[in-house]
Formats: C-alpha cells, sequence, structure tokens
C-alpha cells in the first residue's frame, strides 16, 4: 500500500494556559470525604454542579438487579421536609434544573442555576442525598414506569444484542448485569428495600462534587461545605473489587429471535482497557481509526460506504473504572449478517496485523487536540472535565499535558495496544433480530 502524508501538515497548537490546570482549579476535602473542585467563569451568570457517589449497581444479584436505579429515581420523589411536588416547585420557580441518576459504579447527579441561587440548588441536592422518605405512591408509579421501559427494551433490537454481549463477554461479573434490572426483579422491590438500600449505602465517603460558573472559588467550596460537610454515614460500604476478567475464547455467539424485525443489530467485542490502563490513549486512538473518525472510520467505509450492508456500523470503547468494552456495533438487514460481521472481523485483523498509516494517526491526532476547546467551552463541560481528571486521578494538569499526550502516541503503540485487548477470532459476538435460525 502506498502510503501519501499531508507535507507540512502540523498538529493544532493550543494554548493550554486557557485550559483548566492548577492554576485556576480549587481543589478541597472536606473532612467527611468530599472532594470540591471549583473554577470561576464570570462571562456566565449560571453555575453548574456535577458530580457522584461512590453507590451503584455494582454489589447488586442477579435476584437484586435494579435495586440501586430504582433507588436512585425515587430520590426526589419527596424527602422529609419536602413533597414531590414541593421539590420540583422549587427547581422551577428559579428556572434551574436538577437530576440524579445511578450507574454501575456509582449515583451521578447534575445541577444548573444562576449564580444568584447557588446555595438554594445545594440544599435542594442535599435533601435529596440525605433525606429522602421513599413515599409508597411515588415508588408504585416509578416501578410501573421502569416495567414498561423494560418492556420497550425487550423488543428493541439493539438493547437486546447488548445484553447479550454482556453475558457473554463478562460471564459471572458484575458487568453483565443491566443496572435497569429485570421485570421480575423490579417488581418485587418494596418501598423498605429502598430505604435499606439508601441507609446502608448512601454517604459521602468518595464523593465528589464540581462546581464551575460565575461564582468565586472560596464561595463554591463553602457553598458545599455549609450544606454537606456535616454527612456523615459510618455504615457506607467499601466497593467490591471487581472479579477478573478473560478475553473470549474464541468466536462466542448469541442470536436473540425477535420476530418481526425488520433489522437486526449486532454487537460484536471484546471486554477493553479501562481509563486506567497505560495504553488507554493507544487504544482510544486505535479505536477512532477503527469506527469513529469521519464516517465511521474504517468500519463505516468497508460496511456501509463500500459494501452498503448496514444502516449504521461504527466502535466504542468503554475505558471506565473498569475493563469496559471495546466493541463494534452495527444495525443491518438481517439477510447481511453474516457478510457484515466477515467484514468487521477483516477490520480488526486489518488493525492488529499492520500499523495504521502516519496520515490516519496525525488527522486522529489533529482531531483529539483540536476539539478539546471546543468540549471545554461550557459550564457543564469544565464541569465534566473536572469531573473526569479526579474520578481517574489524573492530575489536576492533566489537560495542560494532554496535546502531548495526545501528540506521543505512536503507529507502534496503536498495534501493541489494539493487539493486546483485540483478536478477530476471540470475540463475543451478539445478534438481535428475525433471525431463521439460532446459532448458539
Amino acid at each position: 500500500m502506498i502510503e501519501v502524508v499531508k507535507q507540512g501538515f502540523s498538529l493544532p497548537k493550543l494554548d493550554v494556559r486557557t485550559l483548566p490546570g492548577p492554576g485556576t482549579i480549587l481543589r478541597r476535602e472536606l473532612p467527611n470525604g468530599i472532594v470540591v473542585l471549583a473554577r470561576e467563569n464570570f462571562s456566565s451568570p449560571s453555575v453548574v454542579i456535577s458530580g457522584y457517589l461512590r453507590v451503584g449497581s455494582l454489589g447488586e444479584s442477579r435476584s437484586r438487579a435494579g435495586l440501586a436505579h430504582i433507588a436512585t429515581l425515587a430520590l426526589m420523589r419527596g424527602t422529609k421536609e419536602r413533597s414531590f411536588q414541593q421539590i420540583f416547585e422549587s427547581i422551577e420557580s428559579i428556572g434551574a434544573h436538577l437530576s440524579v441518576s445511578a450507574g454501575t459504579h456509582s449515583t451521578i447527579f447534575h445541577g444548573k442555576a444562576l449564580a444568584e441561587d447557588l446555595s438554594l440548588l445545594f440544599e435542594l441536592l442535599a435533601d435529596v442525598l440525605r433525606y429522602p422518605v421513599f413515599p409508597e405512591s411515588q415508588i408504585e408509579r416509578l416501578k410501573a414506569e421502569q416495567l414498561t421501559a423494560l418492556a420497550i427494551r425487550d423488543q428493541n433490537t439493539g438493547a437486546r444484542a447488548r445484553l447479550a454481549f454482556d453475558d457473554l463477554a463478562y460471564p459471572n461479573h458484575p458487568y453483565c448485569l443491566p443496572p435497569g434490572g429485570y421485570q421480575d426483579t423490579v417488581t418485587d422491590f418494596s418501598a423498605a428495600d429502598l430505604r435499606d438500600f439508601h441507609h446502608q449505602s448512601f454517604g459521602p465517603l468518595g464523593m465528589v462534587i464540581a462546581v464551575v460558573g460565575s461564582v468565586a472559588v472560596e464561595e463554591a467550596a463553602a457553598a458545599v461545605a455549609n450544606s454537606l460537610s456535616d454527612w456523615r454515614n459510618p455504615q457506607q460500604p467499601v466497593q467490591p473489587e471487581l472479579p477478573p476478567i478473560r478475553q473470549p475464547s474464541g468466536l462466542l455467539r448469541r442470536v436473540v429471535h425477535l420476530p418481526g424485525k425488520s433489522q437486526c443489530d449486532i454487537v460484536l467485542g471484546t471486554p477493553g482497557p479501562s481509563r486506567f490502563d497505560d495504553d488507554y490513549m493507544a487504544a482510544a486512538l486505535g479505536n477512532s481509526i477503527l469506527g469513529r473518525f469521519g464516517m465511521y472510520g474504517r468500519i463505516g467505509d468497508a460496511v456501509r460506504e463500500s459494501a452498503g450492508l448496514a444502516y449504521y456500523a461504527y466502535s466504542t470503547l468503554g475505558g471506565g473504572l473498569g475493563p469496559g468494552p471495546w466493541q463494534v456495533i452495527a444495525g443491518v438487514n438481517p439477510t447481511a449478517v453474516e457478510q457484515v460481521i466477515e467484514l468487521i472481523r477483516a477490520e480488526i485483523k486489518h488493525l492488529v496485523t499492520q500499523r495504521v498509516t502516519k496520515g490516519e494517526l496525525i488527522d486522529n491526532q489533529a482531531n483529539f487536540i483540536g476539539r478539546l476547546p471546543l468540549q471545554l467551552e461550557t459550564n457543564e463541560g469544565v464541569a465534566g472535565a473536572l469531573i473526569h481528571v479526579e474520578r481517574y486521578a489524573l492530575g489536576m494538569d492533566y489537560y495542560h499535558r494532554y496535546p502531548e499526550l495526545v501528540r506521543s502516541v505512536t503507529r507502534d503503540q496503536v498495534i501493541q495496544a489494539a493487539r493486546r485487548f483485540l483478536d478477530p477470532d476471540r470475540l463475543a459476538i451478539a445478534i438481535a433480530g428475525s433471525m431463521s435460525e439460532d446459532k448458539e
């Protein structure tokens, strides 16, 4: 293959002084374990709060799957001091926003208000996190809503393929359980179950809060302390360690029959690197080349553009606290399933047997560096960035170092990272849709 390298092309040069860094970020840990991160932006009249608590669905068994999800949804349905209606009237009366949701490792919250209403926003956040009462009528309503969502999920080809993939790629592992649970588990939850879960699991240890916007950093830290510094929970457990994960032993395959569907969804891949892995950046660039950049990278070109066999086809890299999936997702006509799988495997083989071209690497490095200022142009973006560096222990100077971290990745590092996690002959392959026969 003849490789053409762009003459005189250079990667974007950023003025890192404009990016969040040690000189503009306040980091303070309260005596009860809460970490506060704050950055000022007086060009905006608003303030954003974002963060997480160290509680999620990670410790759930199959019979209790979905408990954290329902409990977290119920936090804003009534507290000792405020009814469901009063909570939302308080939020809406100041034109603010506040939400709480649960994931596998964490409970995540987001809020936004005018700077003058920051104290009220924190008052509401502290109230729903610390003093929910889980009213019976609201719990039954939430369960009904979740059961409807699960019934829709059970008929969705993409969702069913993802569930089947998780079963194959993460056998006997917490990642094989969906945070939203199952219809039989959600039906059994009582208000007492949710109260017990909250009492035992919610607490300040490991909690992180970012405050970004039109408020002085010391004032932001004081607002957090005023609302949450006296929170204690001696029972708060340590999250369980993740068990080891093995790569698939071969081509593991599962078909989920959904009669009458005109489309099949394919989810194909393996467990990938965590965000802490030394190979993460090289894997992220490799994933972008494989199925993200431009019209969804090599996979988009091979499967969708050249062969015309997919409605969509792209790759994703999880890269969270644990070994999230490195997978390819495609929506296809049922008659094209086998051909698309083989085309995807061919592109994976290409990635792990031949170094990416210099042009591909430069294009993707330029994309990674050039899009950073756009990701940080809003208060929400900066708050998310502060949470990211704290969650993964990247250091407050991470965004100052980021361009060089991206620039320093080599073609050899990309192929080495891909070889660690991807093997075209060792994949979990899940298919959901209307298929003629089941091939387990």
